[in-house]
């Protein structure tokens, strides 16, 4: 077992790291199963193949997200799996009981976003919050209820517009373990979130073109649109509906609020994800829009 700090890989449900280029003991933070029903290879080819190739040497899998089979991994001790409902970001499920009882870890997996970044950080600390209120901002941020703190909003920023700069999420990550300091990695946070705002100007202009009916924001985006933020963009149309839909080419991105009561991943039978966020193929917008209408309705 190395005594080096853990190695940090990022990654999304539907785009795991090879097992094979994982050191050791892995830790698998933040990371929802691969869902079924939206379109592409599900859980069997991506997630199944994943554990599978990685066997043993899986230490824990800690996640939030809402999948059918869950249930079917409750008698393994390496997975502490909740509803999106039961914590609303993964941070709070990291205590430092549980980081003692996983031992020592090679490799952290996480989640390229805030609530992943932050669940790294925190393992990394022992499960210790990197700051006071980190496991707020980490929830606030992934629900979008609530305060979030200037730090966070700062990060959240960043991320939102760099999601694939591998330096920029070390770098954050080692920020906030390192006790949020002045220097390289501050600065380069900042210089990132200084991207964000013409993204969410971008955003701004887009969402004139939705329209509503039936308690839906609908917005088909124009070819080639210039540079804009998709969450803030789901954002404003949840302002003018219950429910937001942008249609990205040949994806459907479908948002509601976190306290909204409804829950696409059962309602549109995808198997998993996050229940109030999801993306499905151009194929199934109508029948989206048709359950979606009645969800509403029997609210």
């Amino acid at each position: 077992m190395s005594e080096l700090p853990p190695e940090l890989v990022f990654a999304s449900p539907r785009k795991l790291p090879r097992a094979a280029d994982l050191r050791g003991r892995v830790v698998v933070l933040d990371l929802a199963f691969a869902a079924d029903g939206m379109g592409g290879p599900g859980f069997a080819k991506i997630t199944g193949r994943f554990l599978k190739e990685l066997g043993p040497r899986l230490a824990r899998w800690v996640d939030h997200h809402d999948h059918d089979l869950h249930a079917q991994y409750r008698g393994d001790a390496r997975f502490v799996l909740h509803t999106k409902a039961e914590h609303g970001a993964c941070p709070e499920i990291i205590t430092p009981e549980l980081v003692a009882r996983t031992g020592p870890i090679d490799t952290i997996v996480a989640h390229f976003d805030l609530d992943g970044l932050y669940a790294a950080a925190k393992w990394i600390l022992g499960g210790r919050e990197p700051y006071p209120g980190a496991d707020a901002d980490a929830r606030a941020v992934d629900t979008r209820v609530g305060e979030v703190s200037p730090r966070a909003q700062l990060i959240d920023k960043a991320l939102r517009v760099h999601f694939d700069d591998a330096v920029l999420k070390q770098r954050i990550v080692h920020w906030l373990c390192r006790g949020l300091r002045p220097g390289v990695e501050h600065d380069t946070i900042v210089a990132a979130a200084a991207d964000f705002d013409q993204r969410a100007s971008e955003a701004v202009a887009l969402a004139s073109r939705y329209t509503v009916e039936d308690d839906i924001a609908l917005l088909h985006l124009p070819s080639h649109p210039r540079p804009f933020d998709k969450t803030e963009l789901l954002l404003l149309g949840q302002r003018r509906a219950s429910v937001a839909i942008v249609v990205d080419g040949t994806t459907v991105n479908i948002a509601a609020g976190f306290d909204s009561g409804l829950n696409f991943v059962t309602l549109l039978e995808l198997g998993g994800g996050m229940p109030t966020r999801v993306s499905v193929p151009l194929a199934r917008l109508d029948l989206a829009l048709t359950k979606i209408r009645e969800a509403l309705r029997s609210r």
